[in-house]
Parts: structure tokens; C-alpha cells; sequence
């Protein structure tokens, strides 16, 4: 660590020296000025106390930019995702937006708004599009898997927003949020010299290269430096205090126990292949119902079936009561804790660190479930199938990647969770 600063601070002396030894070469305080002068020039502007307000100014403008571009960014991109015709009208109004140069912009903007909230314009149309195209993307990569899921257990808008489409969105807005920050900062500044609102410090610069005062122009310029460095180390910061954070979750939407599920000629295809075909049977509580057959044989395709996450080409499914799921997949939140994933579905944590405890150690609980290995996130998704408050319990595969002892584990804590629900389990022969 030690060695990486000396470095980097020997990096800076370098071009302070460059500097130095330009400024010498010119030999012309209107054109060019030493770092030394610069810095002095700068220490007068910081005891003016119109400086600060200067500063407000700039700083107000560019952060409402930002904000404003990076809410209505948000808002199109969801209506885009939700909607495929507002993707296709604004699709060819954010490449235009992308390619126009900022100067165009600012010229444009001036001649038909003014100065007044020139610096703010400018900053919204190079936010918007940036962030539109990013946020979209991660939409669209939102695993499905992770949806499904969400549905058959009935989780609330929140916990969906926080636990699944946060952690999809984060990769895409992290890069893009940089550029962002940075262009408002650049786009913002040039507005000002153009447009000269008071109190701002593309005024002062332009005063500066008015009155000849290099060095007015070079400090005011190391501030704008400044300023869009924190500016962007602290909304970095926000966004990823923002995306790590977990709140309480609120459970499922509706709760209930007891259920029944009855098919009747129920038959299923998938392109050529018949997987079911004139299924009958009924699932009634208080029971466990194993289906046993070959892997490809629809045992799956019966589960999703019961659960509502497809429909039958022909047949009627009546049920009474909610259903949770175990899937062939595990389909837990990665980068939640144990306790935090079944939470989602009870919406209390000490009921799901004390239902855990029967099939995990207490040195895993806490760990997030991306550290476990296979056969431990199986046990995580088997009780979260377990502990919601469900009256139709649908098992796939439950004991992949679990050796004897472990399996013995479960099968105790499914009978001990049994009560008067519908429990099917799906396995291979």
C-alpha cells in the first residue's frame, strides 16, 4: 500500500514538473502559468467568500441535471422493459441523443430556453441516454428463473426490487454511472461558459479569459477538476451503500396452509413430444405423493403445471390453497445470506435462522449462499420451500447433492413439516 502511494505521488510530481518546466518555456503569463501560480491564484478565490457561492451554484445545477436524467432514464427504461413498443420509439431518439456533440446541445438549447437552466439541460440529455441504455440492458438480463420464483412465492414489489432486480442491475449501472457523473461535469462547466448564468463557474472562467488572468482560468479549472471527483466518488459511494443493502423483508404477498390439487385430463406438449397426455389425479392434505420415473418423463412439467407457471394444452387443474416450490434449480439470491433467502418467504428472520438450523450449521446461516457448496443451497431452497406458509408443497429433485446422513436430515425435516399440506416429490427412478 505504501509503495502504491509513493508511486503515485511520484506520477504527480512528475507532471507537476512538466508543467513547471512548460510554463518556464513559454515564458508568458498569458499563455501559460506555473503550478506555483496557479495554486496561489487558488488560495485567493478560497478567502473570496463569493467563491463558495459560486461553487453552490454550479454544484446545485449539475447534481439536478444528473438527478432529473437519471430518474427519467430509470422510469423509460422500466416502461421500455414493460412495453416493447416504447423500446422501439425510443430507440432511434437515445442514438440520436448519444451522437449529437454536447456543443450542438448547449447552441441549440440557448437559442430556444436561455441561460437559466442551460447547465441543467444539458447535463439531464447527456445522462439520459447513458443511463436508459444500461438500465434497459440489465432488465432484460434479470434471470427468468429468479421471476418464477419470485411468483410462486408470492413476494412483495419491495423485496422483488431489492433482491432480484437490484443485484441484476448493479454490473450494468456501475460503469455507466461513471461516464455519466463525469460527462455532467464536462457538459455542465462548457454550458456555463456559453451560457454565463450568474453564480456559476463557467461565468467566472469566462471573466477569466476575458481579463487575460491565465491563472484565474487554470485555478478555476483545477476546481471543476476537484468538484467532479467527489462528485462522482460520493455517488459511487451512495449507489453501492444502495445496492449492498438489504432490508427486512416483507413476505410473501398472501399466506395460507391446507390446499388440494386435482388434474383431470390434463395433457402437455412440447413441439413433438407428447410429455403428458390425459393425466389424472388428485393431491389431497395431510399427504405425500412421491412421482418416481425416469428423467424427460414430465415429472417437472406436472410440478410447474400444479404451480400455475404453465398451462395445460388440454385438461382442467383445480386448486384450493397457495403452492411453494422447490425447482431443479436452487434459484436462490446469491449474495444473500442463508437466512436472508428464506426470510423472503416468511418475512421473519429468527423463524428462518431456527427452521435452518435443522439441516445446516449455525457457521453457515450467515454466509452468503454463493460461498455454499451444492448440496448445502439445496438444503437452503428445501427449507425455503418448506417454511412458507403454503398449503401445496411441490418438490423437485430434493435431495441432489446430498450423501446419506444429510438426506436422512431432510427427509426427517419434511415429515416434521408436514402438517395438513400437500407435499409432492419428484425424483428419478
Amino acid at each position: 500500500m505504501g509503495r502504491k502511494i509513493v508511486k503515485q505521488a511520484g506520477i504527480i510530481l512528475f507532471w507537476l514538473a512538466v508543467w513547471f518546466l512548460l510554463a518556464l518555456a513559454v515564458n508568458n503569463k498569458i499563455l501559460m502559468v506555473t503550478p506555483l501560480q496557479t495554486l496561489k491564484e487558488l488560495l485567493t478565490l478560497l478567502t473570496d467568500g463569493r467563491f463558495y457561492r459560486v461553487v453552490a451554484g454550479s454544484l446545485l445545477r449539475i447534481a439536478a441535471g444528473f438527478v432529473t436524467g437519471f430518474a427519467a432514464a430509470v422510469l423509460l427504461a422500466a416502461l421500455s422493459k414493460r412495453f416493447r413498443i416504447v423500446e422501439e420509439l425510443l430507440a432511434p431518439l437515445m442514438c440520436l441523443m448519444k451522437a449529437i456533440p454536447v456543443a450542438s446541445f448547449v447552441v441549440l438549447l440557448l437559442i430556444w430556453w436561455g441561460s437559466s437552466f442551460l447547465a441543467v439541460a444539458v447535463c439531464f440529455l447527456v445522462v439520459l441516454p447513458n443511463i436508459y441504455i444500461s438500465t434497459l440492458e440489465g432488465l432484460k438480463n434479470v434471470d427468468r428463473n429468479m421471476t418464477e420464483m419470485a411468483w410462486v412465492f408470492r413476494l412483495s414489489g419491495r423485496d422483488r426490487f431489492f433482491y432480484i432486480y437490484c443485484p441484476a442491475l448493479k454490473p450494468f449501472l456501475s460503469s455507466s454511472m461513471s461516464i455519466a457523473l463525469g460527462m455532467s461535469w464536462k457538459s455542465g462547466v462548457a454550458a456555463e461558459i456559453i451560457g454565463t448564468p450568474a453564480f456559476s463557474i463557467g461565468e467566472q472562467i469566462y471573466l477569466s479569459k476575458l481579463y487575460l488572468n491565465t491563472a484565474a482560468v487554470f485555478a478555476w479549472t483545477a476546481v471543476v477538476i476537484l468538484l467532479s471527483f467527489l462528485f462522482e466518488k460520493g455517488v459511487l459511494w451512495l449507489t453501492e451503500r444502495f445496492f449492498s443493502w438489504q432490508p427486512p423483508c416483507r413476505g410473501p404477498v398472501r399466506r395460507e396452509e391446507g390446499g388440494e390439487a386435482t388434474l383431470e385430463g390434463v395433457s402437455k406438449r412440447y413441439g413433438d413430444r407428447q410429455v403428458l397426455k390425459r393425466f389424472n389425479a388428485t393431491y389431497r392434505p395431510g399427504q405425500t405423493y412421491y412421482l418416481t420415473s425416469p428423467s424427460g418423463s414430465g415429472k417437472t412439467t406436472l410440478l410447474r403445471l400444479i404451480a400455475g407457471l404453465v398451462k395445460p394444452d388440454a385438461g382442467e387443474i383445480r386448486r384450493t390453497g397457495e403452492c411453494s416450490m422447490l425447482f431443479q434449480e436452487d434459484r436462490l439470491c446469491e449474495t444473500c445470506s442463508a437466512v436472508k433467502n428464506v426470510e423472503l418467504v416468511t418475512g421473519d428472520a429468527a423463524a428462518a435462522r431456527k427452521a435452518l438450523r435443522q439441516v445446516l450449521g449455525e457457521e453457515e446461516l450467515d454466509r452468503p449462499c454463493a460461498q455454499l457448496s451444492g448440496g448445502m443451497k439445496r438444503r437452503v431452497a428445501l427449507v425455503r420451500a418448506m417454511e412458507a406458509q403454503a398449503g401445496i408443497v411441490l418438490l423437485d429433485e430434493p435431495y441432489t447433492g446430498m450423501d446419506a446422513a444429510t438426506r436422512e436430515r431432510a427427509e426427517a425435516y419434511i415429515r416434521l413439516r408436514q402438517r395438513e399440506r400437500v407435499i409432492v416429490i419428484a425424483t428419478h427412478i
